[in-house]
């Protein structure tokens, strides 16, 4: 009896360590797969359906390069997955509307991923815009008013520059290069190295990276549990109902005009950031749309 129970022990013991082995090797294995390693490298990437040629050695290293960074800058890119879902919602509708490919909203995400940053150069909003830029787009930019750091007219501007790029490079790939070299400065350097493609120019450090940070932000986005982002829908943050006030007249205390709607003046800020005074002086009698949240707040 002893015997038997003896040689039942080691039978479970051998199917235990088998298990645990089994365990961590498969834990391990999930580790490496989450790491942005070369199994999870995809075999073609295209940015607007202009493909990349990955089979260039030095473009490929250049994606893996940027894939490797944000792959691995667990916290920011968790964030950007979350704010995307609400920043998405805006972006996408418009780009369609102009024609312009979904593609470019990963653009915005490596802008400012997805807030209303601030450079030191002075471009600001989800797009980046200089104040030159953003007024010859037709957004008012002022003391008391900057439209730059609103998402939906800020998309409309960005879009106004795209088709335009597109229609000067004739493809999206060098349209989205110039977002960030300038056109002039984009165009000089064709002219300069005699080459048209995106992939055979050689472009100052930030521009030979910005289309290969877009691409990465891309995959990394559309396959986050390939990369280790295992975010709930619950953790995303959500869309707040809002109803819009019309105003074509001056408010004197901002404050006061929220308290009037049923909130308060950091609400207030926080779903219209191009409102930059504690007042709106409108002598024109310009027509002003207003966000007031109805919930969630």
């Amino acid at each position: 009896m002893k015997k038997i129970q003896i040689i039942g022990i080691a039978v479970f013991m051998i199917f235990a360590s088998g298990l645990f082995m089994f365990v961590i090797s498969g834990t391990n294995k999930e580790k490496e797969l989450h790491e942005g390693t070369s199994q999870y490298f995809p075999n073609s990437v295209d940015f607007a359906g202009e493909n990349a040629p990955l089979q260039i050695s030095d473009v490929k290293e250049r994606f893996d390069r940027e894939l490797l960074i944000n792959a691995n800058l667990h916290s920011s890119t968790i964030l950007i997955i979350k704010r995307a879902n609400r920043a998405f919602p805006v972006i996408e509708p418009i780009l369609k509307q102009y024609g312009v490919p979904d593609d470019f909203k990963y653009l915005a995400v490596i802008e400012s991923s997805l807030t209303n940053a601030v450079s030191s150069a002075g471009a600001r909003g989800v797009w980046q815009f200089m104040p030159d830029t953003a007024k010859e787009k037709g957004m008012e930019v002022n003391d008391g008013v900057d439209e730059r750091y609103h998402l939906q007219k800020s998309t409309e501007a960005a879009c106004k520059y795209l088709l335009k790029a597109k229609e000067k490079f004739g493809n999206w790939t060098l349209a989205a290069a110039s977002y960030n070299g300038g056109m002039t400065g984009v165009n000089n350097k064709i002219t300069e190295q005699k080459v048209t493609d995106y992939y055979d120019l050689l472009l100052t450090d930030e521009t030979s990276r910005y289309v290969f940070r877009i691409l990465a932000l891309k995959e990394i986005m559309k396959n986050p549990n390939f990369y280790g982002f295992d975010v709930s829908k619950h953790e995303l943050y959500e869309n707040i109902p809002t109803k819009t006030i019309e105003v074509d007249s001056s408010i004197t205390d901002l404050a006061t005009f929220a308290k009037s709607q049923g909130i308060n003046y950091k609400i207030l800020k926080i779903h219209n950031p191009w409102l930059r005074d504690k007042k709106l002086v409108n002598a024109t009698k310009k027509k002003y749309l207003i966000e007031i949240p109805t919930e969630g707040y």
